[in-house]
């Protein structure tokens, strides 16, 4: 059965119980968090890990998180990822479908290096330098319950949201969003030192310039692009419509000049304030200072003013919006990671999200305690329960219509 799911997964998802174009369909863990040895094998629909607190449905999205660069959905260092108690080094090895065929994705900790947080990958059994080449496999986003105060807040969590999403349109952006921060860094402990080579100033200046630019231009677009999407994807009117706008310096100059205009003036004003940002630490302008306004469309509120569930539903809603716009705009939709995602939905809610998710024909892996709550989807997921580091396959629950076990062979 899992042959005929990555067939049909990768042939693209037309029909909203067709499986997903791009899907993660085995997934191995070894020594990862609370995991010896564990697999989980899948035909490409919808993943539901159910089961109750502290079993460890989170490290499983935790590991498929790290099938994409970056640290994960937790941010956590490498070396506090091995699992606890064991000297070894955690891996994670997955099989994929995507349009272009089946490929084999490893990675995990260096167990031989000095520091312990270097990662190494292998894209089918051949070591790849660096973990940019995953972004040209699978691209991930994910909602987790510590993003639920987003929108409270300062600006720095909600840059990092809108760069996890510009990933996916242009993978480029997280090599020139690392160029920029390092040459913020190295430019703030040289005006530290209080005596930098003026040469040398500008040199990093100009790197901050170009790449900070080419940074704040493609956040620009894409923020315009998904408050556009999010006014057309409303999932049946269940979820409030976002309304986006990138706010900060740079990102104004965008608007009233060329980007050639808009690197000469950072350039400038980085050179004309060295001296205030010397005492600072850091530097008064540049795409760092940037911010991610959200606002509730339907009430004209401001999102970090909405309650609590509105803020949740805002979150959602930008997260469907950005996989309908990458499904468009690149052929594929991203693969979704959702922890506790339907725990705070009332049941119209909770509806309307399934049935986007399958419309969208994008793979999305869901956690929660209670299994009813996915029961609507009845067979078009994959159910297993977890349960101190052991997966099964388990029944569809009651009340979707459908009480057989659900298909995918599951191991501890």
């Amino acid at each position: 059965m899992a042959e005929e799911g990555a067939a049909g997964a990768a042939r693209g998802a037309g029909d909203p119980a067709a499986p997903a174009r791009v899907a993660v369909l085995r997934l191995d863990l070894t020594d990862f968090r609370s995991y010896r040895q564990a697999r989980l094998e899948t035909d490409g629909r919808p993943i539901v890990l159910t089961g109750p607190n502290g079993a460890g449905k989170t490290n499983l999205l935790e590991a498929v998180s790290f099938l994409a660069p970056g640290r994960g959905l937790r941010r956590a260092r490498l070396s506090e990822i091995d699992r606890h108690g064991h000297a070894g080094a955690w891996a994670v090895a997955a099989r994929l479908t995507t349009p272009a065929g089946e490929v084999a994705i490893g990675t995990g900790r260096d167990g031989t290096s000095e520091s312990g947080d270097r990662r190494l990958v292998r894209i089918d059994g051949q070591a790849v330098k660096g973990q940019a080449a995953l972004a040209e496999y699978l691209n991930l986003v994910w909602l987790t319950p510590q993003m639920d105060r987003l929108f409270q807040e300062g600006a720095a969590p909600r840059r990092h949201f809108l760069d996890r999403l510009v990933f996916g349109y242009d993978p480029a952006h997280a090599a020139r969003l690392a160029a920029y921060e390092r040459a913020l860094r190295e430019r703030a402990r040289l005006l530290r030192g209080g005596s930098a080579d003026p040469a040398w100033l500008a040199i990093l200046e100009d790197t901050m310039a170009r790449d900070g630019v080419a940074v704040a231009a493609l956040r620009r677009d894409i923020a315009r692009r998904l408050d556009r999407a999010a006014a057309e994807t409303q999932a049946g009117g269940a979820f409030p419509v976002p309304q986006l706008t990138l706010t900060g310096k740079s990102e104004a100059w965008l608007a009233e000049m060329p980007a050639l205009a808009a690197e000469d003036r950072l350039r400038s004003e980085l050179s004309a304030s060295r001296r205030i940002d010397a005492e600072s630490g850091g530097a008064l302008v540049g795409p760092h200072r940037a911010d991610l306004a959200v606002a509730h469309a339907g009430k004209s509120v401001p999102a970090e003013h909405c309650s609590t569930g509105e803020q949740k539903a805002l979150l959602i809603a930008i997260v469907l919006a950005h996989a309908r716009l990458q499904a468009a705009l690149r052929g594929v939709a991203p693969v979704l990671l959702l922890d506790e995602v339907a725990a705070h939905l009332d049941a119209t809610r909770r509806a309307a999200l399934f049935e986007h998710l399958l419309s969208l024909g994008s793979q999305a892996w869901l956690t929660g305690t209670d299994a009813i709550l996915f029961a609507e989807f009845g067979a078009k997921a994959h159910f297993f329960t977890v349960t101190d580091g052991m997966i099964a396959a388990s029944p569809i629950p009651a009340g979707s219509g459908a009480g057989r076990p659900g298909p995918g062979p599951a191991a501890p």
